[in-house]
């Protein structure tokens, strides 16, 4: 794991329940000013916003009939009850801190079907000293109502569902103040109505080791001020942090959410993930991108509010002089591919409104990235359609089909009825905030490389139908194309060669 996303030759580059409070919670990250209430929508979209933070929904104030009841009194019950109880028991905990074993290695390992519901102030404290709070293989488990909270998972592990268990239901739950990711994400897992703050990596980290998750649903969860050990100054390049990290995972939808104040990216989908539906939520300052799609397939992103988002690590790229356009949302080495099962085959952004972000939209793929290139920073793997990575080696790398499917590829990426706002004032910049962006680097490397030079920044601008259309932009908004010295105006983006965004409207005079 750990993807590096640099854009160079070396890159990689309905849940009334949860929506109900009145103020949502502000991250503590990040230099530019921040929302401290819930946001409003602006424009035409009236987009719901997952609120949970400020005043969780409160479990059952007593005992469920014929659950255990849990005492916080006596260090360690809550694994001993469920190691002494048989699969498919209700465990209530009552209010109040509730303590495993000190050993860094002490954990609950649910039974399948078990259910744990945690009365109003009943906390699962790790108190710094234990690594995990959930783990385990067990199917079908469900957590309710329970804060927890001060657990060290290391990096790239998490707390609660360690393992990636199938079937796991976490709702109405906090998870806060832990290292590594909060959360972890087995295939049919529901992540719903939680507040997932102040986490060291991740607020989930959607990952197996040696397989895929599939049918995954994240809805209605405030994701808010991951990130804490700030971990891409650790480790530069690192591409391991943010709201929620999605690896290789096939059948998502991730709806209703507020994803805000993040360090670093609010959803970042790396590595082979396919058929995503990201829709209906609230994306908004976070250091780093909104979105990212990174060497993956098959997706909707739809009806989405996304504002000032980017501020910190694009103005850091402009301050260096980098004139690469870093974007708000950001496709990298992903597209639609027929060829792999999906509800769509194709990647669609549309009614989206993307509001005072640092940039907009770039569409990126990197020349030195295929399989079995020293550049692929994505170590030993290969894209879905090719099952033997060894197959992508000259000189069949050179013919049909390894050299269309040895690659990801941004292609078939449709971009239409989005509302595109830009105000520099509001953003406060002078310069390069400004961009959409389709566009490759020069191929260069390794030698047996059959995409050097500008075959596939020629590709991913006129041969891969990736396509604008009937937008609105309302600013200075700028256009980049083919690479990042062909910078265009209005004119020169809707003309020929480009011909991109045919029946769109442009103000550029206009302010946010």
């Amino acid at each position: 794991m750990g993807i590096k996303r640099r854009h160079w030759a070396w890159a990689a580059a309905p849940l009334a329940l949860a929506l109900l409070a009145t103020t949502g919670c502000a991250g503590t990250q990040g230099a530019q000013a921040r929302p401290t209430t819930a946001p409003t929508t602006s424009g035409a979209l009236s987009t719901s916003v997952a609120r949970v933070c400020a005043k969780p929904a409160a479990g059952p104030a007593k005992a469920p009939a014929g659950a255990v009841t849990v005492d916080p009194a006596v260090v360690g019950d809550l694994a001993a009850q469920t190691k002494s109880n048989p699969p498919n028991t209700t465990f209530w905990l009552r209010p109040g801190d509730h303590r495993l074993d000190p050993d860094r290695y002490a954990q609950v390992i649910p039974k399948e079907g078990d259910r744990y519901l945690g009365a109003p102030g009943a906390v699962l404290d790790g108190r710094r000293k234990n690594q995990y709070a959930f783990g385990g293989t067990a199917r079908n488990v469900t957590i309710r109502y329970l804060t927890v909270q001060g657990f060290v998972a290391p990096q790239n592990e998490g707390v609660v569902n360690h393992d990636s268990a199938d079937g796991w239901v976490v709702e109405h739950a906090t998870i806060r103040n832990n290292s590594g990711a909060g959360l972890m994400a087995g295939a049919h897992q529901r992540v719903r109505a939680n507040c997932l703050r102040d986490n060291g990596q991740y607020g989930m980290n959607a990952y197996t080791t040696g397989g895929r998750v599939g049918d995954l649903v994240v809805e209605g969860n405030e994701i808010v001020g991951n990130n804490t050990g700030d971990w891409e100054r650790r480790q530069p390049g690192c591409g391991c942090t943010g709201g929620v990290k999605f690896w290789a995972v096939n059948g998502a939808d991730i709806r209703g959410n507020w994803v805000h104040d993040n360090r670093g990216t609010g959803l970042w989908a790396d590595t082979n993930n396919n058929d995503f539906r990201i829709e209906n939520n609230v994306i908004e300052a976070n250091d780093g991108a909104a979105l990212i799609y990174e060497t993956s397939y098959n997706a909707v992103i739809r009806n989405n509010t996304i504002r000032r988002n980017n501020w910190v690590e694009g103005r850091k790229a402009a301050d260096r002089g980098d004139n690469f356009p870093f974007a708000t949302v950001y496709l990298s080495e992903s597209g639609g591919e027929p060829r792999i099962r999906a509800r769509t085959d194709k990647i669609e952004i549309y009614r989206n409104v993307l509001e005072n972000n640092w940039s907009g939209i770039t569409l990126w793929e990197n020349a030195d990235r295929f399989c079995n290139s020293p550049a692929n920073t994505s170590s030993g793997v290969c894209t879905l359609l090719v099952r033997d990575t060894d197959r992508c080696a000259e000189p069949a790398i050179a013919g049909a089909p390894l050299y269309a499917d040895c690659r990801w590829k941004t292609q078939r990426v449709d971009i239409h009825d989005n509302r595109f706002v830009l105000d520099k004032s509001v953003v406060t910049c002078a310069a390069k905030c400004d961009r959409m962006a389709v566009l490759a680097n020069y191929g260069t490397y390794p030698d047996w490389s059959p995409y050097k030079g500008d075959r596939v920044a020629e590709a991913i601008t006129s041969k891969q139908h990736n396509r604008w259309h009937d937008n609105v932009y309302i600013g200075p908004w700028k256009f980049v194309a083919h690479d990042p010295s062909q910078v265009l105006d209005s004119g020169q983006w809707q003309g020929t060669p480009y011909r991109q965004d045919a029946g769109s409207t442009l103000d550029p005079r206009a302010g946010g």
